[in-house]
């Protein structure tokens, strides 16, 4: 479990536990906000949020961009679900995902990454990319979704 800050126009705070138990979770980590693989995945996702809702889940980008980057990137883009900012990179961490793009002066960012967690806080599904460039295939997530 993590603790983060959404970007919204209110950086609220966020607590995974706060989502744990009602439906399954949908983690989808991200490098960062306004990079062309990182705005094609949270589109996609952005397209499936009704598939993804009828089946009861919650579904979250997390990146260790700042709140207010976040929160741009998802007026940009239309994207309706929450963007946790983990820029502690706390949760980036506990997921072993945290990776450096030493050609872009990028550290102790998120490898893009996909984790479904149940309603016992159990991860059921995951996928990590072997290059961050890669989307993940969103028909098995949402499978996994259905499953979990």
């Amino acid at each position: 479990m993590f603790t983060a800050t959404v970007g919204t126009s209110d950086h609220e705070s966020f607590d995974l536990a706060d989502h744990i138990g009602d439906g399954p979770v949908v983690l989808a980590f991200f490098p960062g906000a306004f990079t062309p693989p990182c705005s094609n995945e949270m589109i996609a996702l952005q397209e499936r949020l009704d598939d993804f809702e009828a089946a009861g889940a919650t579904l979250l980008g997390v990146s260790a961009d700042s709140p207010f980057s976040q929160g741009a990137f998802r007026e940009e883009h239309g994207i309706e679900f929450d963007l946790v900012s983990d820029m502690a990179g706390d949760a980036i961490r506990a997921y072993g995902l945290e990776m450096d793009i030493e050609d872009l002066g990028l550290h102790d960012i998120a490898n893009r990454a996909v984790f479904v967690v149940d309603d016992d806080g159990t991860i059921t599904y995951s996928w990590v990319a072997d290059d961050p460039t890669n989307e993940p295939d969103y028909e098995a997530v949402l499978d996994a979704v259905e499953s979990a």
